[in-house]
């Protein structure tokens, strides 16, 4: 890759930075002061710094986001607000898409990543990854409702969910755990026993736990440990 590429990429210069800081001898190369912005690096190998700091570069991007209400999970939908249009410059540069996604009147965890074998492996009905989610109701659930819904619910169209389970905090707030995501799945669930949801937040995606302290509309890089159970569900 070339230098000024590598710079690019990163988001901590741009290909015209890259050349003046070049000349400048602000750049290095394992410690060798670099002055070709069309040097090739090996970004796997090479140790790039500048002014003395090491620059990290990965090829994939992988973002924890805390979804606010009224957004959609969409690269382009004309008259919405998207979830992209909350993340920074640094990341103008990568193909970003959503893991999966939540709807318009859904907050909390969502992934952002470029890594389509990661998230292939993420969503596969193979590997069962589990989502966790906060939900409201309209009305107080019966334990016979909550038990049936368990069990597996017959929707509107005749679609017969897999188990899940549910766990009631009180009469009409509760938290259910899944490894389905079908469309407006959990709201058609509890609509197949009269019920309606009023506020749905996801809190888990597989391994990963929405962070406590991001608000709604921030986001955080995973961590590397976040990283391995992402790409390793």
């Amino acid at each position: 890759m070339r230098l000024d590429k590598f710079f690019s990429n990163t988001g901590v210069l741009s290909r015209s930075q890259c050349s003046r800081e070049c000349r400048a001898g602000n750049i290095t190369c394992d410690g060798k002061i670099i002055r070709d912005p069309s040097a090739n690096i090996d970004p796997e190998k090479n140790v790039i710094a500048y002014k003395g700091e090491i620059i990290s570069y990965s090829e994939y991007v992988y973002i924890m986001m805390n979804k606010p209400l009224g957004y959609v999970c969409s690269n382009d939908e004309a008259g919405e607000l998207l979830v992209f249009d909350l993340l920074g410059e640094k990341y103008a540069k990568f193909e970003l898409f959503t893991v999966g996604r939540l709807d318009k009147n859904t907050s909390g965890l969502i992934l952002i990543t470029n890594d389509g074998q990661a998230a292939h492996r993420a969503l596969s009905p193979k590997h069962h990854v589990l989502k966790k989610y906060e939900f409201t109701l309209a009305d107080p659930l019966p334990e016979e409702d909550r038990s049936s819904l368990e069990k597996g619910a017959e929707l509107a169209d005749g679609y017969v969910t897999k188990p899940c389970q549910i766990e009631m905090k009180t009469n009409k707030e509760g938290v259910i755990i899944m490894s389905e995501g079908k469309y407006h799945q959990i709201r058609r669930m509890f609509a197949s026993v009269g019920n309606k949801v009023v506020e749905l937040k996801r809190t888990q995606f597989g391994g990963i736990l929405l962070d406590d302290t991001l608000e709604a509309g921030k986001y955080l890089d995973l961590t590397p440990d976040e990283i391995k159970l992402f790409k390793n569900p």
